[in-house]
């Protein structure tokens, strides 16, 4: 039985790659389709695969309805989803009558947990231990691209060995505390000296809990979920970002509510704008994140001095900052962002005996629909920033005279030999609402078809799913030359091998993250959508 189960499901993994990875957008005729679905149906049946029967029974039902019109590619994969997903399920789970695993859409409030250990095989094991738990984890051997990757990732939590080969991890404490000192992220520090000594000196320096290897996971977790509940509840209290002193992103989510309930009730106009400083990068890069800090508490005074009384600032995150103008229409709101990017371009900062100033791009909307809601608000206003920094920063662009279309395209690459994983994925990256990126989506067999196209020379922002093993290249043979091809390219390796030598490889060589085969569905998406929102 197992051996026609085996075959049934190498048919459909080969017809899904007949229809799908052809580079030629042909039409699939609907009788074939029909077939394939009708020989599923009966096959299935007969090998008591529930799950599957049920799907295609209904997926026939649904075609005889339809007509005789044939599918494009993407209407038949969309169709087909089920089926592709049942597939991927049952060759990894052994298990194709299981409820069908579905996508979580809450992600932004999913805890981050940074990881840093040289010992890959604790690092594999508090990885695999932590995750099991629903947090998601990025792992690091090497302790400065943690710290650079922080400032982006905006971590809920830090696990840190204190012995790191050549390197000492209260340093990392130490420096993880000055650059953090303004916000409650807690730092767990683990080693295998449990001195008194050690553990004073720890939390002196700012670690918020300490614990002796070899490590009880089952106490572990209890411990890095009360700190992450702490931070949560620290969190829900703050109305005032602690570095800037301005109002928070919480708070404006209140405000702006009110705001839509008050234009429904009187119609009187009202407009929103998100600012983001020019270059922000570089000033971290050439001067450090202190002095990038100092920028950000200048901008923020800047803005609250200047700006009319009745408008309201909020710090949104990073080095956005977003302005409520309450009673103001898209010109009045342009005209005084104007003011205010003539006055702090005037602005001059000193760093390291160097003198620099800085200016920000602002995208700015006007509520001119009742029906608006503040998601729509804040996504075309972040539309418009990001069409202000497009066409040559330090400007104001207005999201009611843009293209609504009008967004900045995120390349997103998805490199693997199995064919219904390349399905499956291309289906889920469709149905994501990246907001400010438009996702140009490509899938290849191998990486010699990946780097025969060309696709990542060109320019823009490239984020790639890359599977680690495959013919013809490897996966990490791949991961080296994309890094000598791009180095800012985003990598999440998809493995299914354990190896330590493997894993410290891809993350040595720049994968910025890893996930080990199998996975659920819903953990592959709520991953991906993280690491997009959290690295572009």
């Amino acid at each position: 039985m197992e051996k026609y189960k085996r075959l049934l499901f190498e048919k459909i993994k080969n017809q899904i790659a007949g229809w799908f990875d052809s580079g030629v957008e042909l039409m699939i005729s609907n009788e074939e389709v029909y077939r394939f679905l009708h020989s599923i149906k009966g096959t299935s049946g007969t090998l008591d695969l529930r799950g599957l029967y049920q799907v295609s029974t209904r997926l026939l039902e649904s075609i005889e309805d339809r007509g005789k019109s044939d599918w494009d590619k993407k209407t038949l994969r969309d169709f087909l989803y089920e089926i592709i997903s049942l597939a991927y399920q049952y060759e990894h789970f052994n298990d194709a009558s299981a409820p069908l695993p579905r996508g979580d859409s809450d992600t932004e409030h999913v805890p981050l947990i940074q990881v840093i250990d040289d010992d890959l095989s604790m690092l594999i094991l508090l990885k695999d231990a932590l995750e099991s738990k629903g947090w998601m984890v990025i792992a690091h051997t090497d302790p400065d691209k943690a710290v650079a990757q922080s400032y982006d990732l905006q971590a809920d939590c830090f696990i840190v060995d204190i012995n790191l080969e050549g390197r000492d991890g209260l340093e990392f404490l130490e420096r993880m505390q000055r650059n953090a000192q303004y916000q409650l992220v807690p730092k767990i520090m683990i080693s295998v000296d449990n001195s008194r000594e050690t553990r004073m000196k720890a939390y002196k320096l700012g670690a918020d809990d300490f614990i002796e290897k070899p490590i009880d996971m089952e106490e572990l977790i209890v411990r890095v979920g009360r700190q992450l509940q702490r931070k949560q509840y620290v969190d829900n209290l703050a109305l005032v970002d602690e570095l800037t002193k301005v109002y928070n992103r919480r708070f404006l989510s209140n405000q702006l509510e009110r705001s839509i309930q008050e234009f429904r009730r009187t119609r009187l106009p009202f407009s929103i704008a998100i600012l983001d400083i020019d270059w922000f990068k570089k000033i971290n890069d050439t001067f450090g994140h202190p002095a990038g800090d100092r920028v950000l508490v200048d901008l923020a005074h800047f803005l609250k001095e200047q700006s009319r009384t009745s408008d309201v600032v909020f710090r949104y995150g990073g080095e956005e900052f977003v302005i409520l103008f309450p009673k103001t229409t898209e010109s009045e709101a342009v005209a005084v962002l104007s003011r205010l990017l003539q006055g702090f371009s005037s602005l001059f900062f000193e760093e390291m005996d160097e003198t620099f100033s800085a200016t920000f791009s602002a995208g700015v909307i006007a509520v001119t629909s009742a029906y608006q809601e503040s998601a729509d608000l804040l996504r075309a206003a972040d539309q418009a920033l990001y069409e202000a920094k497009e066409s040559g920063k330090s400007r104001i662009v207005s999201a009611n005279k843009i293209n609504p279309e009008s967004r900045k395209k995120l390349y997103v690459s998805v490199i693997d030999d199995d064919a219904i994983i390349r399905a499956m994925l291309v289906k889920i990256l469709q149905g994501m609402d990246m907001g400010k990126f438009t996702l140009d989506i490509a899938a290849y067999e191998d990486g010699k078809t990946f780097f025969a196209s060309g696709r990542l020379e060109g320019d823009g922002e490239h984020f790639l799913i890359l599977d680690g093993i495959m013919p013809v290249m490897d996966g990490l043979e791949v991961l080296q030359k994309v890094k000598q091809t791009n180095d800012s390219a985003h990598v999440l390796m998809l493995t299914g091998r354990k190896s330590e030598y493997d894993i410290s490889r891809a993350l040595k060589l720049g994968a910025d993250d890893y996930m080990t085969k199998p996975f659920s569905i819903k953990e592959l998406e709520a991953r991906i959508q993280r690491l997009i929102k959290r690295m572009f």
